[in-house]
């Protein structure tokens, strides 16, 4: 079991920057591929960012390329979300989640799953 846990979320106004952390815990030595998703309400989970933590290699929505990055840090088992030039519409709850293998773009394909962080972004 890989249990996670979203930090960093909050209110910011239009234009600002937040940082999500994610903090995984338990079997987390095998691969992992890891995401961001968010959901807003009345509104569908949508996939935001995504990065295997062996390779590094990332996958964006089309929505956040240029203002978001994702990353993470293997010793300490964390993945983080770096978002810059917030918007309104980026108000949502961010989930972080994990699955074993490559990451992929896909909620269903994630069986670990944290409680979520809200962001919201104000005018």
């Amino acid at each position: 079991q890989v249990q996670l846990v979203e930090s960093g979320g909050g209110l910011v106004q239009i234009g600002d920057s937040l940082r999500l952390s994610c903090a995984a815990s338990g079997r987390t030595r095998s691969t992992l591929g890891s995401a961001w998703f968010r959901q807003a309400p009345g509104k569908e989970r949508e996939f935001v960012a995504a990065i295997n933590w062996a390779s590094g290699t990332t996958v964006y929505a089309d929505f956040v390329k240029g203002r978001f990055t994702i990353s993470r840090d293997n010793a300490k088992n964390m993945a983080y979300l770096q978002m810059n030039s917030l918007k309104s519409d980026d108000t949502a709850l961010y989930y972080c989640a994990a699955r074993r293998g490559l990451a992929t773009t896909h909620a269903d394909e994630y069986i670990f799953w944290g409680q979520g962080t809200q962001v919201t972004v104000s005018s």
